[in-house]
């Protein structure tokens, strides 16, 4: 009798300590991330390399890629639990087409990207591009309706061409594959202070880009459904991480430095010059009306997207008061 009751509270034991080890467990999460090395790409890499993370108990996992297209895929699969860097209007067509994609962040509201051509090439303008090729990342990405919104502004004969990621785009640039390539800071940032490539346009020279969320955070409808308490607190981890990259503690800027290999100098100029706060926002979408509006001029949907719909795409979990 001694040892079943023995048995007995070493099993009572065991349970309790099944029941209480998954709650203190770290909750994973795989992320796929558009281009690696941006400031507004980094957050998840900055705020796990500070503990920020670990602190709302959870484990991130990142895979970079080339852009919206190759960032969404493996969400809307499901083996991706959420989605960073997501072209606003790639991540609408997905949606119009069936796929169960939700928005539950903003991501950039405004862009840094810029397009530059190499320092011997005859264009100095948009207007120059006519008959010309102009590059973009991957398809359904925010650079590729950049260059589509360019396209149509300023009633342009260019030819876009998806070239990757900016150092496959240098590459192509300087190789004449493509004539004017994209990229964001602070890549391209000492080629272009070393005279090698010269600025032809900013994204924001788009009124699709002005004041407009042009990449956003997304989740697979389903994965939301089943994990939602965890990717509520990844979006909290996520404000506080911004709110540690705008302070004042220095050692943000030593690890960002250290993430892209490049100074300390280069990495809070990319921050104070292109990347203002406002633009990593993650609370709302901006120009939504103006964004599915364009959305359907530009061929990414067939037509505008309901207020009923857009409800069931953009649930992005509140602010914690």
């Amino acid at each position: 009798m001694i040892r079943i009751r023995q048995l007995s509270v070493a099993l009572i034991g065991a349970a309790l300590l099944a029941a209480v080890s998954p709650a203190s467990a770290q909750d994973k999460l795989k992320l796929t991330i558009g281009q690696r090395g941006n400031w507004d790409t980094a957050i998840a890499q900055l705020g796990s390399k500070a503990g920020i993370f670990k602190k709302h108990n959870l484990e991130l996992e990142l895979l970079y890629t080339s852009g919206s297209g190759e960032t969404l895929q493996p969400v809307i699969a499901g083996s991706a639990d959420l989605g960073l860097a997501v072209g606003t209007q790639g991540a609408m067509s997905a949606f119009a087409k069936g796929a169960p994609v939700r928005i539950v962040g903003a991501q950039a509201t405004g862009a840094a990207d810029y397009w530059y051509v190499k320092a011997s090439s005859p264009i100095k303008t948009l207007q120059d591009t006519n008959g010309r090729t102009i590059a973009f990342s991957t398809q359904g990405s925010s650079t590729q309706a950049i260059v589509r919104a360019f396209i149509d502004e300023f009633k342009l004969t260019a030819r876009p061409m998806a070239t990757g990621n900016p150092a496959a785009t240098l590459t192509a640039v300087m190789t004449g594959q493509v004539d004017v390539g994209w990229a964001s800071p602070p890549f391209g940032l000492k080629e272009i202070d070393a005279n090698q490539i010269r600025l032809v346009a900013r994204g924001t020279d788009s009124a699709l880009v002005r004041g407009q969320t042009v990449r956003v955070i997304v989740a697979n409808a389903d994965g939301l459904a089943k994990r939602k308490d965890a990717i509520v607190r990844f979006m909290d981890a996520y404000r506080e991480t911004i709110d540690y990259m705008y302070g004042s503690n220095p050692q943000v800027i030593k690890d960002y430095a250290e993430f892209v290999s490049v100074p300390e100098a280069t990495a809070k100029r990319v921050r104070d010059e292109f990347f203002p706060k406002t633009l990593v926002d993650p609370d709302k979408i901006s120009g939504v009306d103006a964004l599915v509006k364009e959305a359907v001029t530009l061929k990414f949907i067939d037509k505008p997207l309901t207020e009923q719909q857009l409800k069931e795409l953009i649930q992005i979990p509140p602010r914690k008061k």
